[in-house]
C-alpha cells in the first residue's frame, strides 16, 4: 500500500514539473500512462542506479557540500526520461540539463511535500496492531 501511494506521489510531483518547468513535456496520446509509467522508472532508476552514482561521486559531493547531489537527481530524471522514450516508446521528454536540474528540483520538493502526509511505519504498526 505504500509503495502505490509513493507511486502515486510521484506521478504527481512528475505532473507538477511538466506544468512548471519549460522543456518537460508529455507528446503522448495518454499522457496519464506516460506520467505513471516515468514514475515507475524513475522509482527503479533511483533503487538501483543513484547509489551507484552517488558512491562514484562521493568525492565530487563531498568537495561541493552536497550540491553535486543535485546533479544526481537531474541525471536519473534526464535517464528516466531517456529510458521511457527509447525502450518503452513513451512520449515523456526533458530537453537537456537545465530543465532535468528544474525538473528534479521540483519533484523533490513535490514529493517532500507530499510525503509529509504519509503515515509513518509506527503509526501503522499502531494502526494494525490493534
Amino acid at each position: 500500500m505504500r509503495l502505490l501511494l509513493r507511486w502515486i506521489i510521484s506521478a504527481i510531483a512528475l505532473i507538477i514539473a511538466v506544468w512548471l518547468v519549460p522543456g518537460i513535456r508529455i507528446e503522448d496520446t495518454n499522457a496519464w500512462v506516460a506520467v505513471f509509467v516515468v514514475a515507475a522508472i524513475l522509482g527503479f532508476v533511483n533503487a538501483f542506479i543513484r547509489p551507484v552514482l552517488q558512491f562514484l561521486s562521493c568525492g565530487f559531493i563531498i568537495l561541493t557540500l552536497g550540491l553535486f547531489l543535485l546533479v544526481i537527481n537531474a541525471a536519473t530524471l534526464a535517464l528516466s526520461s531517456w529510458i521511457a522514450v527509447n525502450w518503452l516508446n513513451v512520449g515523456f521528454y526533458i530537453d537537456g540539463f537545465w530543465p532535468a536540474l528544474l525538473g528534479s528540483i521540483v519533484v523533490s520538493i513535490v514529493s517532500t511535500v507530499l510525503s509529509m502526509f504519509l503515515p509513518d511505519d509506527e503509526d501503522m504498526i499502531r494502526r494494525y496492531a490493534r
